[in-house]
């Protein structure tokens, strides 16, 4: 008991030092002059301009938001960048692996030296070690001093957002977002229904998003198969389970490949937006039914029926036989050499990388994209991939330890800015992108690098091509995808009804996030299992109704009670 209560004290004291810096900083700032340049008008780059400094307001049409909100505070209004006496910050997140191919940090891109030389902010990035994020992201939580910011995807964070403020490790940003952060709240105004994602249920703002800045940035992954074998075989792309089956058979047959349809089935790969899952209705985790509730798919006929069929098709040889232990380098290996005819991955690094290096060797490869199928020829696709706008990766917080919150605060609200926004997306004016009729697109250093991939170009002076804490552009994805086949991919994938089972980014209680882990792990773990036992023919079917009743023992409803209730407040933000 003595443990417990000294642990729950040192947590409510960090919290409430964590309130008192944002106190201090607000009255020590004065508001008014904030950190920028002393009589407000530096010479530097200015993200307000004389106008929206003079009336308070701006272009909430402006998709990275704007650089003051109507109503806003005078030092919101006053303050601009570069800042006037600089700072240093430590900010924790993972590399992405784009960037990692050729950079060991953001302080050797590009794009980290123009974010600190445009803020005047010195940043010393921090990055956990490839493959070994969840495991450092702990380790770093047990430290008693943590980095100023960190970005994760909060939503996982065990007990959920609400939990990490209460544990003292994430501030609460009303204040801080009121008094330092103009234009992430121009465009929380602007855009209602983000702002109602990027917050607990009882109001509190946790961290600044990453936000899908358009329609066709929320679908980036579908199915697509080898073009050119379609049209030597006289086959047409499938949109149904049955087609699926003829032209996987004839693949194997006609084409000899010895994995008709192979995909990075791992739990760090595509597994929960299976496209042959989807055709019977049946995600193998939680979605949101015609009735408007939280339902898990797992344990519901359709799954039955998408297992029965993946056995089939494993049984006949036209699903790779290494399915459960392919790395997605090695699908990469078997779509570009011809062992495999069809695969389902991303727009641009598996259908647009996969195409360049099979042209290299083939000069008639060809990836085609295919719509999510359906079981009745003529449906439209009920399921699909499709993310929410707000996205949980890449979503910084200013944690407890942090001890000049307004810095850290005007750091992060930069990315929301005219200037931030064109940097996050396109980089550097004149090196990675010119303006050509009032848009930005990207030189050749980015779309002809003869050294290096678009995707790893771009990495190097932009973080649009992962995610991180800004409003993505579709300007971006325009240019990304310059096959013709990855522009109709996207409209191909997106053409389906997922809007309206997608859950949006609700917060279950600490409590109640507590108890849906414990539950959550225990049948996710034997879900998977029986998964893939079924698909190998390790389990008659006789077993279903054992595999059903023994999730139901877990206490799944309990966990569905869970989701709806979270459901329900959430509509009700």
């Amino acid at each position: 008991m003595k443990r417990t209560t000294k642990r729950t004290l040192e947590k409510k004291e960090r919290i409430r030092k964590g309130a008192l810096l944002i106190t201090a900083a607000i009255a020590a700032a004065g508001i008014a002059a904030g950190c920028g340049s002393k009589d407000g008008k530096d010479a530097g780059k200015d993200t307000i301009s004389k106008e929206q400094t003079e009336t308070g307001k701006t272009d909430a049409s402006e998709p990275a938001g704007t650089t003051a909100s109507e109503g806003a505070d005078e030092g919101s209004k006053a303050f601009s960048y570069p800042v006037a006496d600089g700072g240093t910050l430590s900010y924790w997140l993972e590399l992405n692996a784009n960037a990692a191919a050729n950079y060991s940090s953001l302080n050797d891109a590009e794009f980290g030296k123009k974010l600190q030389e445009n803020t005047g902010i010195t940043v010393e990035f921090q990055h956990p070690a490839v493959g070994q994020l969840q495991e450092q992201f702990n380790l770093l939580l047990s430290n008693r001093t943590l980095p100023d910011i960190i970005e994760y995807s909060w939503l996982t964070y065990a007990g959920g957002p609400q939990k990490a403020i209460e544990d003292g490790v994430v501030l609460p940003l009303n204040d801080v977002i009121d008094s330092y952060c103009p234009n992430l709240k121009a465009y929380l105004e602007a855009n209602p229904d983000v702002d109602k994602m990027i917050k607990t249920d009882d109001g509190t703002y946790y961290c600044f998003p990453f936000i899908r800045g358009g329609e066709k940035l929320k679908t980036s992954t579908g199915l697509m198969l080898r073009g050119d074998w379609l049209d030597e075989l006289g086959l047409e792309v499938p949109t149904t389970m049955d087609e699926w089956y003829d032209v996987l058979t004839a693949f194997k047959t006609e084409k000899n490949a010895s994995a008709p349809f192979t995909y990075w089935y791992s739990s760090q790969g595509l597994t929960d937006n299976n496209p042959f899952a989807y055709a019977y209705g049946a995600p193998r985790n939680f979605y949101i039914g015609d009735d408007n509730k939280v339902h898990f798919g797992a344990v519901e006929d359709g799954y039955r029926e998408y297992l029965q069929t993946m056995h089939k098709w494993m049984s006949e040889g036209l699903i790779d036989v290494d399915l459960a232990t392919l790395t997605n380098d090695q699908v990469s290996a078997k779509i570009t050499n011809g062992s495999a005819g069809a695969s389902f991955g991303w727009c641009g690094s598996s259908l647009g990388t996969w195409t360049s290096a099979g042209r290299a060797t083939e000069e008639d490869f060809t990836l085609v994209s295919a719509p999510y199928p359906t079981v009745e020829k003529g449906d439209k696709p009920e399921f699909g991939q499709k993310d929410n706008d707000f996205v949980n990766m890449g979503c910084a917080v200013i944690t407890t330890s942090c001890e000049n919150v307004e810095l850290a605060a005007r750091l992060l609200d930069y990315a929301y800015s005219d200037e931030g926004h064109m940097l996050f997306n396109f980089g550097i004016e004149g090196t990675s992108y010119t303006m050509e009729n009032g848009e930005p697109v990207y030189t050749d250093l980015i779309l002809n690098n003869p050294d290096l991939s678009i995707t790893h170009a771009m990495s190097g002076y932009i973080r649009a091509n992962y995610n991180g804490p800004f409003v993505q552009d579709e300007a971006y994805a325009d240019q990304y995808y310059v096959l013709d086949e990855q522009k109709e991919a996207l409209a191909v994938w997106s053409d389906t009804n997922a809007d309206k089972h997608i859950i949006p980014p609700v917060t279950p209680t600490v409590e109640e996030s507590k108890e849906q882990a414990q539950i959550m792990n225990e049948i996710n773990t034997y879900r998977d299992e029986m998964t893939l036992k079924f698909i190998l023919g390790n389990r008659s079917f006789d077993e279903w109704d054992d595999y059903v009743e023994t999730i139901r023992e877990m206490n799944l409803d309990r966990v569905l009670e869970i989701q709806n209730a979270a459901l329900e407040r959430y509509q009700a933000r």
